[in-house]
């Protein structure tokens, strides 16, 4: 019902497609955690990978890349549980964007699309 945005249609064809797999955990009780979260349902956070040679070239950096997919223009704010101590937009290719950094704030990092954008955010996290 909806529009496709409501029904949640692309989240929905993400789970079809790409199934959570359920893996033994060593602890019954252990907290619940997750590495990333994004604010707005508009935005998707694709994908999550150790830096390629092309950027960083360094065992902390990750690569998280993201895209707006309901047509819309927005702010949201990518969080992370892991120890962040630099963070900046980067190309394709993973290599930092001149005036890229972006500021690391209690909220997380905040991320500014227009319809349809890729984002790609190099972080290094600490040691």
């Amino acid at each position: 019902a909806g529009s496709f945005e409501e029904a949640g249609v692309i989240q929905q064809a993400y789970n079809l497609n790409f199934p959570l797999h359920v893996v033994p955990a060593s602890c019954a009780q252990c907290p619940a955690w997750s590495a990333f979260s994004v604010s707005s349902p508009a935005i998707v956070l694709e994908t999550v990978k150790q830096a390629g040679a092309g950027a960083e070239d360094r065992p902390e950096a990750v690569v998280v890349r993201l895209y707006e997919a309901h047509g819309s223009t927005v702010t949201a704010w990518l969080q992370t549980s892991l120890p962040v101590k630099e963070a900046m937009l980067c190309d394709l290719l993973e290599r930092p964007i001149a005036q890229g950094h972006l500021l690391l704030e209690p909220r997380g990092l905040r991320l500014s699309f227009t319809p349809f954008r890729v984002l790609s955010v190099l972080l290094l996290r600490s040691h």
